[in-house]
């Protein structure tokens, strides 16, 4: 008998491999942060003891949820301003919010309800973009959560930031910090094509190549933008980023929505990653992603929130749900993104976007300890033919029992282990407070 850190034991197994195996009465061994045996409840339970035992009866075991794409301090502007479109939203609402508002508070305790819910939720890893990420950071190691995030670029100033030179300057200083950190890695984000200028386009390109780190960046969120960028560069926009040597491997963009069958060539071609946003791109109206083509071109795609401005959640189940359904009525063809693609989209193929398929996404020896477990004993999860149905249809957030990251116990029987819930909400309440008072006009 070998003595592991923690013992996971009974419970059906959805290991997420590429084989999808599938296990009952399955069981997991942990030594420190990695997966150490995967198997059945009987023969782990023969092989290791630990003083940590974990009864996964009655659970479904899986790994954690990858949210691809997201704006974690933004939940601190959740509710602000919805029922607009994109470009209205973001110029008359949300830009000038961030402007009188964002600053290290915001972004730290922001980030840290946005963690609570991701953990609440079944989400162990995260990609961000938003502004103080170096706070972002900090809430997410205090959380114990895995993320991969980078500093928003613009060509204009930043609450962070005077001017875009500064602003490449903190991604440089964030790279060489988290270098190797076990939970946090850094990208690359270029805001947008429509607020970043082709020199910072392409200095952020250089920045991403001396560090090997992913470049991130909103393309194509909606036809809107589509026509602004073709009437700014002269040309589309996917060919655009060719053209200034943008599009490899490293590259993941967020939305697509506006693709057409020559992005989705280059984008297959190049080997660059998708991340796919739909209950934000439902809100907003920005319209429907390609996401079948995608897929057929062989393209990854990740699934995301989006941030809380414009979801208003981060409840990566209830994005599943709408994901499937979206594309399936669009299509008028339910056989599209069948339920395990899906849960796919929301773990290995996550991570494999976000360049973390050596780390995380599936149940596999070797691979870092993110786990979650499901309530299976629940009314409408009763009865159960085929768990991946009802991960995508059925499962909430809220049936999530406990979650391990990297090793590390952050959430059991619904008890949050890491983090104190209710001084967040508090904290987040008093900065609404403010920002609601920095948006009133003033009387007559």
């Amino acid at each position: 008998m070998h003595d592991v850190d923690t013992l996971i034991l009974g419970g059906t197994l959805l290991c997420l491999d590429d084989a999808m195996t599938q296990i009952e009465d399955g069981a997991l061994a942990i030594q420190g942060d990695t997966l150490l045996a995967v198997g059945t409840a009987a023969e782990l339970g023969a092989r290791f003891t630990s003083p940590n035992v974990i009864d996964g009866r009655g659970c479904l075991i899986m790994p954690g949820l990858i949210n691809s794409h997201t704006h974690a301090a933004m939940t601190c502007f959740r509710g602000l301003a919805d029922d607009l479109p994109l470009m209205d939203w973001l110029n008359d609402y949300i830009f000038p919010a961030e402007a009188r508002n964002v600053d290290p508070e915001l972004a730290y305790w922001g980030s840290l309800l946005a963690c609570v819910e991701m953990i609440r939720s079944g989400t162990t890893c995260f990609c961000d973009m938003y502004i103080f990420e170096e706070e972002t950071a900090r809430a997410a190691k205090e959380a114990g959560m895995r993320c991969l995030l980078g500093e928003v670029l613009y060509d204009f100033p930043s609450p962070s930031y005077p001017t875009p030179a500064a602003g490449l300057a903190y991604t440089r200083r964030l790279l060489e910090r988290y270098a190797d950190d076990p939970l946090v890695r850094i990208a690359v984000e270029p805001h947008a094509l429509y607020t970043c200028s082709e020199p910072l386009l392409v200095q952020a390109r250089d920045l991403a190549r001396e560090f090997a780190a992913p470049l991130a960046l909103h393309l194509l969120e909606n036809q809107a933008e589509k026509a602004q960028i073709e009437a700014k560069v002269g040309q589309g926009a996917v060919p655009y980023l060719q053209r200034l040597g943008c599009l490899d491997e490293r590259l993941i963009a967020f939305h697509c929505v506006a693709f057409e069958d020559e992005d989705i060539h280059l984008f297959a071609d190049q080997g660059c990653k998708v991340v796919y946003n739909p209950e934000s791109n439902m809100k907003l109206a920005s319209g429907f992603a390609p996401v079948s083509r995608m897929l057929a071109a062989g393209i990854p795609v990740g699934l995301g929130t989006d941030g809380c401005a414009s979801n208003n959640d981060l409840d990566l189940f209830q994005e599943m749900d709408t994901a499937a359904k979206l594309e399936k009525v669009r299509h008028l063809d339910p056989t599209l993104l069948p339920a395990p693609a899906v849960v796919a989209m929301a773990t290995r193929e996550g991570a494999r976007v976000l360049g973390l398929e050596g780390v995380t996404g599936s149940l596999r020896p070797g691979l870092k300890a993110d786990v979650i477990l499901i309530d299976r004993q629940r009314p409408h999860l009763t009865p159960m033919y085929h768990p991946y149905s009802h991960l995508v249809y059925a499962v909430t957030g809220a049936d999530v029992k406990t979650v391990l990251i990297n090793g590390r116990l952050v959430m059991r029987d619904r008890q949050l282990l890491t983090l104190n819930e209710g001084a967040i909400m508090e904290r987040v309440n008093r900065i609404a407070e403010r920002i609601s008072r920095s948006l009133e006009k003033p009387g007559p």
